[in-house]
């Protein structure tokens, strides 16, 4: 297997968790959330302390977990996701003739790079990037706040009971209509020797979603990489996955691999635990180099929600819920990184998924692009979210 040297780096430069002087918390505060919180808290003040004038406590976009919204602002955030929803692609004409609105277009930009921006060096601040591009496209729509996050440990025990899927007008829809259906595991295309994936519990739901204020949306790219239920490791292919393969968004809420790899537990460990970006980022990711069996919070996240396309991780963002799973693996990194900003600033890995085929390692001088309504920035621009150049935020 071929280790990027990258390794070596971020070991040498690993500041001990003991040397940040973080407070002691028993077991309880780390199993009920006080712990997390406390920790979000400590980074939330470092990083007021990098104001630079541009961003400061009047403009400072504030993301809060989805049941911290007030009903008023979740009606809001889900008023201006419909109007992306109904807002026209602004693709060239024939590149993605299934994209056919402004969310479609989002979702076309990460099935186009999927193979390089998992379990790679790209992984954290490709994502950062892509979540602020969905962002403005809230705020184009009118919605004036920020960014929600999902903290999956509130919901391990009840998915169904959770505000972002109880299937209310201030949800993101409920489950989808129970169907019956065996487990489903995931092998990536290409990766047929390699099950990263391993059959997981099938969940209470799999057809479409009926309820809540996304009842009958439909997705259209893909399926690039869906897995089958009842056959575990292999995939449902479209014959044109760029094409308009119309169907309804479905669900399928499990909380089997929440409960085992997301809990509050799982996520404040993950902050308290880990050293250097080579430990955080390969345990958050579940990568199965380094951490064969142990899916981590990524990966739990997206099969807590499961169903088409949100087990596809190709087309997985065209589930409204995959930018506050997203938002909250972005919180969990910003904590992290304002808990000893000065030595967090790099990147683990290489350019290539599971660095196959071999690759270069990733820089933090190295420009990402991911598409026309947005401009090209250099990774290193992307670390310090209170900078104003692109950012202007921090969580709650």
């Amino acid at each position: 297997m071929h280790i990027p040297s990258a390794l070596w780096l971020t070991a040498a430069l690993s500041v001990p968790v003991s040397a940040l002087n973080l407070p002691s918390w028993g077991q309880k505060a780390i199993d009920t959330g006080v712990a997390l919180q406390g920790l979000n808290a400590m980074a939330s003040r470092n990083a007021y302390q990098r104001f630079n004038g541009k961003c400061n406590r009047k403009n400072v976009k504030v993301r809060k977990e989805w049941r911290n919204l007030s009903k008023s602002e979740r009606r809001d955030y889900i008023k201006a996701f419909k109007c992306l929803l109904e807002s026209p692609s602004s693709l060239p004409a024939g590149e993605a003739p299934g994209a056919v609105s402004a969310f479609d277009d989002l979702i076309y930009l990460h099935l186009n790079v999927t193979p390089i921006i998992h379990w790679s060096g790209l992984f954290l601040p490709w994502h950062r990037y892509y979540l602020h591009g969905f962002e403005q496209g809230l705020q184009k729509c009118g919605y004036k706040g920020a960014l929600a996050y999902w903290n999956h440990g509130l919901d391990v025990e009840n998915l169904l009971a959770s505000p972002i899927f109880d299937g209310s007008d201030t949800s993101l829809g409920g489950n989808g209509d129970p169907v019956p259906h065996g487990d489903s595991g995931f092998i990536f295309p290409g990766f047929t020797e390699m099950n990263i994936l391993p059959a997981g519990p099938n969940g209470r739901g799999g057809g479409c979603v009926t309820t809540g204020p996304i009842a009958g949306m439909q997705t259209h790219l893909g399926p690039v990489g869906l897995p089958k239920y009842g056959e575990p490791g292999n995939l449902t292919v479209a014959e044109n996955t760029l094409a308009d393969n119309r169907r309804c968004l479905k669900r399928d809420l499990s909380e089997g691999l929440g409960r085992k790899f997301a809990t509050l537990r799982n996520t404040t460990d993950l902050i308290l635990q880990t050293r250097n970006i080579f430990e955080f980022q390969t345990t958050l990711e579940g990568d199965p180099r380094y951490h064969p069996e142990k899916l981590g919070v990524h990966i739990a996240g997206h099969f807590m929600i499961g169903g088409d396309p949100g087990s596809d991780m190709f087309i997985s963002p065209g589930d409204p819920v995959f930018w506050l799973h997203h938002g909250q693996l972005d919180r969990l990194w910003w904590i992290w990184q304002n808990l000893d900003f000065e030595n967090r600033q790099g990147v683990f890995g290489t350019h290539t998924i599971l660095d196959q085929p071999p690759s270069a390692n990733v820089t933090t001088d190295e420009t990402i692009a991911i598409g026309p309504t947005m401009p090209d920035v250099q990774i290193k621009k992307l670390m310090d979210t209170v900078s104003d150049s692109p950012f202007c935020y921090v969580y709650e």
